[in-house]
């Protein structure tokens, strides 16, 4: 396992030699951009109205509050589950040239073929940390798409060593959870083996 600090915005070769497994923390811009952003790029059409290319996206719904001075402060960022995010990511990558998408769990196949064809990481930020997230989320610089609600609108963050990210497929399309569910099944079969040698009438 393997450390790295990234920093917007990234570069192909800023990526290239991380794989599955390694450790990265990000520094600079950083977008929440969730189920709704996705659609709307990729169901309606429309241009995401912050440029993102070569950046990195969180999908979270976050908890944000309104300052009296009218700036954000973010609260709780605790990562959603990314594979509601498949069905759309794959062309959501080659539309806005996103380097890192960050979130919870495992996502598919069209996202793992997207990281390999255009240089891109996904990324697990580990669940059950979305205060600890917030320290991390410097300043709130700009809300877009306020009308889809908190949740689901896009928060502009400047971010200082977001992380610890895990990655969870590299820019060679491998799938960490893909290959540790097979090593998984590896194991269980050999588990599986021995019990029955031991208790004949299980079957």
């Amino acid at each position: 396992m393997r450390e790295f600090h990234l920093t917007t915005p990234i570069k192909d070769k800023d990526i290239k030699n991380i794989r599955i497994g390694d450790i990265v923390y990000l520094s600079g811009t950083m977008v929440t951009a969730r189920d709704e952003a996705h659609r709307r790029v990729v169901e309606e059409k429309l241009e995401l109205p912050v440029d993102i290319k070569n950046k990195a996206i969180l999908h979270a719904g976050p908890i944000v509050k309104t300052l009296d001075n009218g700036e954000h402060q973010m609260i709780a960022v605790g990562p959603t589950t990314s594979m509601r995010m498949e069905m759309f990511e794959e062309e959501f990558v080659h539309k806005t040239g996103v380097k890192l998408i960050i979130g919870k769990g495992s996502m598919g196949i069209k996202t793992a073929r997207a990281c390999k064809e255009y240089g891109a990481l996904q990324l697990v930020y580990p669940a059950g940390n979305a205060v600890y997230a917030a320290k991390h989320v410097e300043k709130i610089t700009d809300e877009k798409w306020p009308d889809l609600g908190m949740p689901e609108a896009l928060w502009v963050c400047k971010v200082k060593d977001f992380g610890p990210l895990v990655v969870t497929i590299d820019t060679t399309g491998a799938n960490f959870f893909d290959a540790k569910k097979r090593e998984f099944n590896k194991r269980k079969e050999v588990i599986i083996k021995r019990i029955n040698e031991q208790v004949r009438f299980i079957k």
